[in-house]
């Protein structure tokens, strides 16, 4: 049987999905950077805002955020990136025993961090409903927490993906790669916020 004719521009050979700057996924993610790290820089633009029109930060009779819970956070958040790491390379390798491992081991990860998120809020001595302090503060650990949370249900669903019949396809590794690419974002992301919360009203 003669094989059909092959046509210039033919794309059935190409592969489907790619990692990287390759993949439309990948250029979706870093667009989402994009727009959402134009949300916190203007978060971050009221905070100084407001601050210039205080005489001490914070306004007195409010005493700055205890440490503990944030710095606690800070440290796993940033131990976290070595999991992370083995995770997306795993991806990239198409290890689906090491992914599985991997999406166990982050979603464990965020279970303390929500602990500690919550004290946090706590922590910061002062309600969102006091004043213009109070409300920049509980907005800006707010906002990093939507952001945290999106990325864990997304860690819980593909873990349960990869656990699937379809676990092996070349788009569910590239989820998985994308995804831990969207962690560092969280965790890069939060290191000025912890800067702002918890030092800045120590200066």
């Amino acid at each position: 049987m003669i094989p059909p004719p092959k046509f210039v521009g033919d794309l059935t050979d190409l592969p489907t999905h790619a990692f990287g700057h390759r993949s439309l996924t990948w250029w979706g993610v870093v667009a989402f950077f994009m727009i959402e790290g134009a949300a916190f820089a203007m978060a971050f633009a009221a905070y100084f805002f407001l601050i210039t029109g205080e005489q001490s930060w914070p306004p007195a009779p409010y005493r700055p955020p205890d440490l503990l819970a944030g710095t606690l956070f800070t440290l796993i958040m940033l131990a976290s990136e070595i999991p992370n790491t083995r995770l997306k390379r795993a991806a990239e390798k198409k290890d689906l025993r090491s992914v599985r491992i991997g999406l166990l081991i982050m979603t464990a990860v965020c279970i303390p961090l929500f602990v500690l998120r919550g004290f946090e809020f706590a922590s910061l001595n002062v309600w969102w409903t006091d004043n213009a302090y109070g409300s920049i503060m509980w907005a800006l650990l707010f906002l990093h927490l939507t952001h945290f949370a999106t990325d864990f249900v997304d860690t819980v669903v593909l873990a349960c993906l990869v656990n699937t019949r379809h676990a092996a396809e070349d788009r569910r590794m590239v989820d998985v790669a994308e995804n831990a690419m969207y962690w560092r974002f969280v965790w890069l992301l939060w290191l000025p916020i912890y800067f702002m919360l918890y030092w800045i009203p120590r200066l």
